[in-house]
Formats: structure tokens, sequence, C-alpha cells
């Protein structure tokens, strides 16, 4: 297996053992989603014109697919501002803990560990998408929501319990970062089985050992188990891109759940912001009113009954087919790679239709950020609509193909069967039939 440690670099060890690089970079976002908070309360109403709504919307959740997840895995979460103000509390200090901190440290009931309550989050979200994708009021009380939620949280239970439980964003980043090229990794499982201290885990803010990881999912790159770590035993390698998909790790059944629900999500996002159904569209804008409760049962039908349903089906058959004893519930763990890469490039192939579009909103509001006449960078008035054009359409065509054919080949290797082909069929077609979908949704 390639991997090059690129923690060995002189200038990259010094820049991640050094904690003031990350501080002073958290503490900029952190004051961009102060500052996004008060722009969306205080700007102008129109949606496009709002610094909250395009910094969000258009900018940081393009930015958040098209290059942190693909090429930085969970990048983002080491740079997040959201659990900044609870782990200063926890710890009783900016950088470093200082005395005892704040905090009751209780564990996050078992009941709810997973990625199921991030699922569940990521549906409601959904069901609000229209509304608050062009709201800059409600953008703004989402994001105060999220962060004195975290807040909150941290002084309840130990550790980022938010982020490892509840966040939405953070279950999409982790859920998809296993196709990521960098990864932590311990360098020799030998030395840490030895090694009795356990600083990394003491000191991981994400309650992950380091010795235990075999994906990307749960470790957030905060970097503090190679800081504190007394055998210089961890390492930071570049790797091919999906590593983790080559493996025979098993998928939880909550990582399988939040996955269908990544891909409903797109496709009824697909077909509200990009499909030609003007009823679509107004029924989700028009929250509390009955087109838009008519259009939650189709959401919830899609999310939680057909896609789930075909899922289940293909995995059923494949099963069958194969004649293999094992349980459809092994069986499903073990096919739900193939939702990764379907997923994720289902979403950049999604993203890529608004980005050329909507990104020249961007200049605009970086001069005029609270609606008040600036000209700050003389880009006030430069905002123009783009237009999708045949090389966007022909670039979202490679994205798809590129993930159907990346998901043909994890449906391969999660195969257990003695005979492969049969029981990957059903599932390739099932991938194949998304695909098909998304390519109906975004090209016509």
């Amino acid at each position: 297996m390639i991997r090059l440690e690129i923690s060995r670099i002189p200038w990259v060890q010094t820049l991640l053992r050094n904690r003031w690089p990350q501080f002073l970079v958290r503490a900029v976002t952190f004051s961009g989603v102060i500052f996004t908070i008060l722009a969306g309360l205080m700007g102008p109403l129109v949606g496009s014109y709002n610094f909250a709504v395009i910094f969000v919307w258009i900018a940081w959740w393009t930015a958040l697919k098209l290059f942190f997840i693909p090429f930085g895995g969970r990048s983002w979460c080491s740079i997040c501002p959201i659990p900044m103000s609870g782990e200063w509390l926890q710890r009783g200090g900016l950088i470093t803990r200082a005395g005892k901190g704040w905090g009751m440290g209780k564990r996050w009931p078992r009941f709810f560990r997973g990625n199921w309550l991030q699922a569940w989050g990521f549906i409601i979200i959904g069901l609000f998408s229209a509304v608050t994708l062009t709201s800059a009021r409600l953008t703004a009380f989402v994001l105060l929501f999220v962060v004195l939620l975290a807040l909150v949280l941290s002084l309840i239970f130990e550790r980022r319990s938010f982020c490892n439980y509840l966040c939405p964003i953070g279950g999409f980043i982790g859920l998809y970062a296993q196709t990521a090229p960098l990864e932590l990794r311990v360098k020799d499982p030998a030395v840490c089985a030895e090694h009795t201290e356990k600083s990394c885990y003491i000191n991981c803010p994400w309650g992950v050992y380091p010795l235990t990881l075999k994906t990307n999912t749960d470790c957030g790159l905060c970097m503090e188990c190679l800081r504190v770590c007394s055998k210089d035993n961890i390492a930071v390698n570049l790797r091919p891109f999906g590593e983790d998909l080559k493996s025979k790790n098993q998928f939880r059944l909550d990582e399988v759940f939040l996955g269908l629900v990544m891909l409903s999500s797109v496709l009824i996002d697909s077909a509200i912001f990009l499909g030609s159904w003007g009823d679509l569209k107004s029924a989700a804008f028009a929250v509390g009113s009955i087109p838009w409760w008519i259009f939650v049962a189709a959401f919830l039908l899609v999310s939680l009954g057909i896609l789930p349903g075909l899922y289940i089906f293909a995995v059923w058959i494949g099963v069958r087919l194969s004649g293999e004893r094992s349980s459809l519930k092994q069986a499903l763990s073990n096919q739900g790679q193939a939702l990764i890469p379907l997923g994720l490039m289902a979403w950049i192939a999604f993203t890529v239709s608004f980005a050329f579009v909507k990104f020249s909103y961007v200049l605009p509001v970086l001069s005029d950020p609270l609606g008040l006449g600036w000209n700050l960078f003389g880009s006030a008035h430069l905002a123009w609509v783009g237009e999708s054009t045949p090389f966007t359409a022909f670039i979202q065509v490679i994205i798809l193909l590129v993930g159907l054919f990346w998901s043909f080949l994890s449906v391969w290797r999660a195969s257990e069967s003695s005979q492969p082909i049969k029981q990957a069929i059903p599932m390739i077609g099932f991938c194949f039939l998304f695909t098909l979908s998304m390519l109906w949704l975004l090209i016509g």
C-alpha cells in the first residue's frame, strides 16, 4: 500500500506540532461565523445580496464538497469554529489545558451513539433547505442555534459530543472522508500496544484511540495525538484516493442509513433547485402550508421508504442469487461501501451545476457585506448571473460516471460470496439506476 508520510517533512512537522497556526486559523473562522450571523440579521433581506447566504451556501458549501472533503477528508473539522467556545471552557484555556476547566463531563448516552441522529438532522435540514438556503435571517438563526447548542452540550457531556453524534455536517464529512488521500494513522501498532500512558487518547477531543483507526470517519485531524505522543508514533500520510474503501472494514447500519439519507437528499435537492417543476419548488418554499406538508410526506417517503427499500431489495436479491447463508444484516453492512463514492460524486456534480452560475455573487458581497452601500474592493457592482454550458454538463457526466464506476469496484470488493458476480449484479443495478436519475435531474 503506497503511503507518503508528510508529517516527516520538517516544516510540515513544525506546523502540525505547533498549536498556534491551527488556533489562528480557527480564530479567523470563528470570527467569520460571528460576522456571518450579524450580516444575516442586519444585512439585506434578499439572499443573493447578503453575506450570510452567499458565503455559507455558495462559497463554504462549495469549497467543502469540491476541495475540503475530496482532498482533505475531515480537514474542515480541524479548523471548524463551532466547538471552539465549548472547548475553551472544557480545558480552561484558549490554547492548552489550564486547570480543571468547566463542564460536567458526562458520557454521551449509548443509545444515541453512532450516525443515527446526524442522519435525522440532515433530513430536517432537507425539509427546510429551500427556505434556509435563500433566507439570510434563517441562516443566521440556524448558525446561532448550532453554536449555542455545541456550547451547552460541551458543558454537559465530555469532549466533542456535538461533533461526534449530532452535527449533520460532521456526519456528512466523516462519511465521505473515507475517499480522501489524507489520513492520520499510527506508525507502528506494537509501540502503541506497549505504551501504557495513552496520552493520545486522553488528550483527543474526539475520544479516538489512534491505534483503532481503520478509516477516516472518526478522526477530526485536530493533531492533538501527534503533539502529545511521547513515542513519535503518529503519522499524517498521503495515500491513493479511496483507500478506506479497499479494505474489508464492515460498515455499521447507522453508516449505511446515513449514506442512504445522503443519496436521497442530493436527489431531492437536485429536483427542487435544478428541476423544471414549479409546483415542487413552490411547495418546498411554502413552509407550513398544505403543499409543503405534501412535500414533507414525499421527502420522507423517498428518504425512508423508496431508496432504502430499493437498496435492501438489491442486497437481498444478491444474497439469494449467490446462494450465501450470510444474514441480510451483514450483507447490508458489507455493500454499504458502494454508497460512499456514489453519493460523493453525486454531491460534487450537483454542486458544479450551481457553483459556476452563482459564484459571481461572492465578489459583490465582499465589497458590501452588510448592504450599507460600501464598495471596499471595487466589486460591489460586478454581479452577473452565469449560465450552465455544455462544458458544465460534460463535467457532470464525467463526475457521475466516475462515481458509478467507483461504486462498482466497491461492490465487487465488499462481496464475501464465492460467486461475487451474482451477488454484485443487483447492487450494481441500484447504483446504475441512481446515476441515471441524477443525470436526468442535472442534465435532462
